[in-house]
């Protein structure tokens, strides 16, 4: 079986998980950062196919899924989704804790469920984006074609652009954003937000 793009199912949101939780630390496996192998997964990958599934796309092959790219078309109206339908739940199944000191980094996560901060508004680029994609699959063209399908529908619905935010470590990952035509749109000091035209 040779790999394929589709869009989202419900039945691939456990693979996604574990995609986002391989490709977790700046591109790197995170499995050794968390204790919850779903924490990750809850909070970068499961609210976007839930909130609105049409914008949500697959990649895979006779391993499973192997690489997704999921979206908001609107980041102001998703958070405000996320407040009221997403985060009570994991609140309660994640109360706040402080740092264990073992190098996990659970509690940084359970924080951000706590006290999540409203997503930068980019009239230009409402849209946001994630997109993981697994070794295996990567070098073959499945990323770009993941990122085009998304961009092919925030289009049909008249979205202006979108933007993703990247870790500045992930170097790799800023080239390939970079030669898709996203543009650095601001730096933190944990990565860049970058910024597609879709117009």
């Amino acid at each position: 079986m040779t790999a394929s793009l589709r869009p989202f199912h419900p039945s691939d949101l456990p693979g996604m998980y574990r995609v986002c939780l391989l490709t977790g630390a700046a591109g790197e496996d995170a499995t050794a950062l968390y204790r919850d192998p779903e924490l990750l997964g809850h909070v970068y990958c499961g609210p976007y196919p839930t909130a609105d599934p049409g914008l949500s796309f697959v990649v895979v092959d006779e391993q499973g899924v192997g690489g997704y790219v999921v979206a908001t078309a609107d980041t102001v109206a998703f958070d405000a989704w996320c407040r009221r339908a997403w985060w009570p739940v994991l609140r309660g199944r994640y109360p706040r804790h402080d740092d264990p000191g073992d190098g996990t980094a659970d509690h940084v996560l359970r924080a951000r469920i706590h006290a999540l901060d409203p997503s930068p508004t980019l009239p230009d680029a409402p849209a946001h984006l994630h997109v993981d994609l697994l070794p295996r699959l990567q070098g073959q063209g499945w990323g770009r074609r993941l990122i085009e399908t998304l961009a092919d529908a925030l289009r049909a619905r008249g979205v202006p652009g979108v933007h993703l935010g990247v870790d500045g470590r992930n170097t790799r990952a800023i080239a390939f954003y970079e030669h898709l035509g996203f543009r650095h749109e601001r730096t933190y000091d944990w990565g860049h937000r970058m910024v597609l035209d879709l117009r």
